[in-house]
């Protein structure tokens, strides 16, 4: 059995190990093979302690108490709450029954998906639009801009090609959307969040977005347009809908829906209802976590390490926030926390010979390589060990399959750059920095804890980074980038994005936020494509989606990770701690 060294490597960084053993890639279930993991543990000293730190940078301790954190409880998990529920979906299922192949039931799906309620009603959604696709969709465009437009995201959205010539009929002989549309901004709206489902080489879709996104500046400067419809437009411009991380856009809506003059009462009590009943079981993943993370011990062992167990938790329910998907919040929240604590022994903590002897052990992944380690390194890899084998015993004793080298696998990259001092070229950088984001770590690790059809097409994928995987781990990597460049290059960290496009190009730091941000707007384009050509279930490619909304949210206002500033506080109180206000 070869054994090989990957990198786990963090959103911060280029430089972090993970840990692997080659495996044959499938064990049938009916195998007589099995795997025996053995755990192992330190045993406590009263001088097992971390050695002062040289002069560094270190980041600050969690704002959070875990003993807060420990006693949140929601009184919205009873039998009265759910029976209430039920009533009010039933209500819902009427109105999508009566709203078959009309401009209504497109409006219906669109709203269920922004209030955070889709999935309550998949099976019905899926089972509509199919029959609408297969047999009506002609007949469901119409010479209406707003509702061709909304039709057209709606499908693509879930995952059916429309073409982009539904919209040649609005437009010019120069290509420009005709004068009467221009001045009707909800169909400007409308098309502009259309235009986002994008994918390469569709010109008039590309057209649409700049010229929709002028008019629409045009329009709330002149300050005309009335108030809630103002609010979505003004959201819009900053971050489009399709870029939006799911949780937060419902909690965000609501209050907009709840002002429509079209708002159904009991479709808005249902998304609050549910809201605070999802959160309720958020809650419960959250208080595992703690207590999960506090028994670890790492981050009293190793203090100079960011401690981030709250905001990893975050990330992961922006990724699935769906009750069903409390294992996959579980193994995302424990990565996370890892990468985070591997990536500061490689960039803060560790010396040059600890990081060699690290670097022997992980290679090795024999107990005894770690003999040489100091104890801080030796409580990381044990506990990384530990935890990795446990997914991996836990999907095999389910489903009969060995995952072990499929949740490690990524690619050995110790970041010379830093240590040379050399600047690679962008391209040069991005050929190996999605990879270094550990987006794709996430998504391998999302992928078996979501239960996901297991294939031998669908492992190759996973294998060789199907583009949804690359596209996804690319969002991550340059939207944190963009947040991070700056302070990382203060503390001597290795080049991003952002530095090696101002060194090749001798441009300026703006400048080069412009162009990474046009690389952003590029692989959304690529993503976009790999939704509908992937051999992967809806609900992985939603998933693969939702970690680059959620790369964009965190990374919004700066870096949501290393700094824990009042936003990043703000959307953990909304999302996890704060229920939504509901008459009962």
């Amino acid at each position: 059995m070869a054994l090989q060294l990957h990198v786990l490597t963090s959103p911060s960084s280029s430089k972090c190990l993970s840990l692997s053993r080659s495996l044959s890639p499938r064990t049938p279930s009916n195998s007589h093979m099995s795997l025996r993991f053995r755990c192992f543990t330190i045993p406590e000293t009263s001088n097992q302690t971390v050695p002062p730190r040289i002069e560094h940078f270190q980041y600050q301790p969690t704002i959070w108490d875990y003993n807060f954190v420990e006693s949140l409880r929601s009184s919205f998990s009873g039998e009265t709450y759910t029976n209430k529920t039920e009533k009010l979906k039933e209500v819902v299922r009427l109105l999508l029954e009566k709203a078959v192949g009309s401009l209504a039931q497109f409006e219906l799906i669109d709203v269920l998906g922004r209030l955070g309620i889709g999935h309550l009603f998949e099976e019905e959604i899926k089972t509509n639009l199919n029959n609408i696709y297969n047999n009506d969709k002609d007949k469901s465009l119409t010479d209406n801009l707003y509702a061709t437009a909304l039709i057209f995201r709606v499908f693509r959205q879930h995952g059916f090609q429309v073409s982009q010539d539904v919209f040649k009929i609005y437009m010019d002989e120069t290509g420009k959307l005709k004068d009467p549309v221009c001045e009707n901004v909800k169909a400007l709206l409308s098309l502009y969040e259309a235009s986002h489902l994008v994918a390469g080489g569709e010109k008039i879709l590309d057209q649409a977005i700049s010229f929709t996104a002028n008019h629409l500046k045009f329009h709330l400067e002149k300050g005309i347009i009335e108030p809630n419809l103002a609010a979505q437009v003004s959201r819009s411009l900053e971050i489009p809908m399709h870029w939006r991380m799911l949780r937060s856009e419902a909690r965000w809506y609501m209050d907009v829906y709840g002002k429509e003059k079209s708002m159904n009462p009991a479709l808005l009590q249902l998304a609050k209802m549910d809201f605070n009943m999802v959160q309720a079981t958020l809650q419960t993943d959250l208080r595992n976590m703690s207590r999960w993370w506090r028994n670890l011990g790492v981050a009293t062992k190793l203090p100079f390490a960011r401690d981030r167990l709250v905001e990893s938790f975050l990330w992961s329910v922006g990724i699935a926030y769906e009750p069903q998907y409390a294992r996959c919040r579980e193994w995302l929240t424990k990565v996370m926390n890892f990468v985070l604590v591997i990536d500061d022994i490689y960039d803060v903590y560790g010396s040059l010979d600890e990081l060699e002897l690290f670097t022997d052990a992980v290679e090795r992944w024999e107990h005894k390589a770690i003999d040489k380690l100091p104890y801080y390194m030796k409580i990381c890899f044990l506990a990384l060990y530990n935890m990795t084998n446990d997914m991996a015993y836990d999907i095999l004793k389910e489903q009969g399959w060995d995952i072990l080298p499929y949740l490690t696998k990524s690619i050995f990259i110790i970041s010379k750059w830093c240590n040379t001092g050399y600047t690679p070229s962008l391209q040069h950088y991005l050929n190996n920095a999605w990879l270094s984001s550990s987006g794709s770590v996430f998504l391998v690790h999302a992928f078996f804890a979501t239960n996901q059809k297991i294939t031998s097409e669908v492992l190759e994928s996973l294998d060789k980074n199907h583009d949804l995987l690359y596209c996804s781990s690319m969002m991550f990597r340059l939207s944190n980038d963009l947040a991070t460049s700056s302070a990382e290059l203060e503390r001597g960290d290795v080049a991003s994005s952002v530095y090696c496009y101002m060194r090749e190009e001798n441009a300026s730091e703006v400048d080069a936020q412009k162009h990474i941000r046009g690389l952003i707007i590029d692989t959304w384009k690529k993503m976009n494509i790999s939704i509908f050509e992937s051999p992967f279930d809806t609900a992985f490619v939603n998933v693969a989606i939702n970690l680059a909304r959620t790369s964009l949210f965190i990374y919004q206002y700066g870096d949501g990770l290393g700094v824990e500033d009042s936003q990043s506080k703000e959307h953990i109180l909304s999302l996890i701690v704060n229920p939504v206000e509901v008459e009962l």
